[in-house]
């Protein structure tokens, strides 16, 4: 037979067995075991047993990373050879332009975390279609912790239902971010909010107002698609957006992988800070 038709039978065949719900759930298996995979070389409150290199921008990588990439690898990229990759830990290839699908993985989010022994680090992956998210998972495997969601079919927090807080004032708001963007806000509406502790993990500190636990969370200009692909979906199914500070909502399998400062909570609070 030939390879376009080997091809051409294996997406006909994932489109029987694989629904996105389906699909899903071996995303969560695939996080699950990546997290696995780098839970062998942590240990709470102790220094990584990883060997620990430094990226260029200064940005630390450990062995641990390379491990959970390799088992996300295993269980996605080769699983569905046709769907795009992007990694924070593989080179980039401009051939997942021209792909109607990509996962879009960080095996690692908040690799500072995990190396100095703190539990707020996780696996994030996420399943783009076009260019917008319809499928991700957030797996934090220290606290026992997985949200799950898919385009239509909500959001999950480890089995449990989530929608975000239906918060319309900027007063009294639960705020994660830089300090420097919060006084900012606070400036210019004249509110006062409650700054939380800082969450190592941008994925995290995201999916924390899907959650309820904070009503308005910010990244700073340096984020990358794979620090939001999956926070994104999981937002949107809870209720929540993810905008841009022109208060757009994010576009996916772009050329540059970069993102400027960003805004996540319900569309009231996103609207007033954006």
């Amino acid at each position: 037979m030939p390879d376009d038709a080997r091809e051409d039978d294996a997406r006909e065949g994932d489109a029987r067995e694989d629904g996105l719900d389906a699909l899903l759930s071996k995303m969560v298996a695939a996080a699950t075991s990546a997290g696995q995979a780098a839970m062998a070389f942590f240990k709470i409150g102790e220094d990584t047993t990883a060997k620990v290199t430094m990226k260029l921008g200064d940005s630390p990588v450990t062995e641990a990373d390379y491990a959970a990439n390799a088992v996300l690898v295993e269980k996605l990229r080769l699983r569905w050879p046709h769907y795009g990759w992007i990694s924070e830990e593989d080179a980039d290839s401009p051939e997942r332009l021209s792909c109607k699908r990509l996962f879009v993985v960080d095996p690692i989010d908040g690799t500072r975390a995990f190396i100095a022994g703190k539990s707020e680090w996780c696996v994030s992956l996420a399943l783009v279609e076009g260019q917008s998210p319809i499928a991700g998972v957030i797996h934090l495997p220290v606290l026992g912790l997985t949200y799950s969601a898919a385009k239509g079919f909500g959001a999950y927090l480890t089995g449990n239902r989530l929608k975000v807080r239906e918060k319309t004032t900027l007063v009294g708001a639960r705020y994660a971010g830089p300090k420097s963007i919060l006084q900012g806000l606070q400036k210019k509406s004249g509110a006062s909010m409650e700054l939380r502790p800082r969450v190592p993990s941008l994925a995290y500190r995201l999916v924390q107002v899907a959650s309820g636990e904070i009503d308005l969370a910010v990244a700073s200009t340096g984020s990358h698609d794979w620090d939001v692909a999956a926070a994104d979906i999981i937002l949107q199914e809870a209720g929540a957006v993810l905008r841009d500070e022109q208060g757009q909502a994010l576009i996916y399998n772009r050329a540059s992988l970069k993102r400027e400062t960003l805004f996540a909570g319900n569309p009231a609070l996103v609207m007033l800070a954006s």
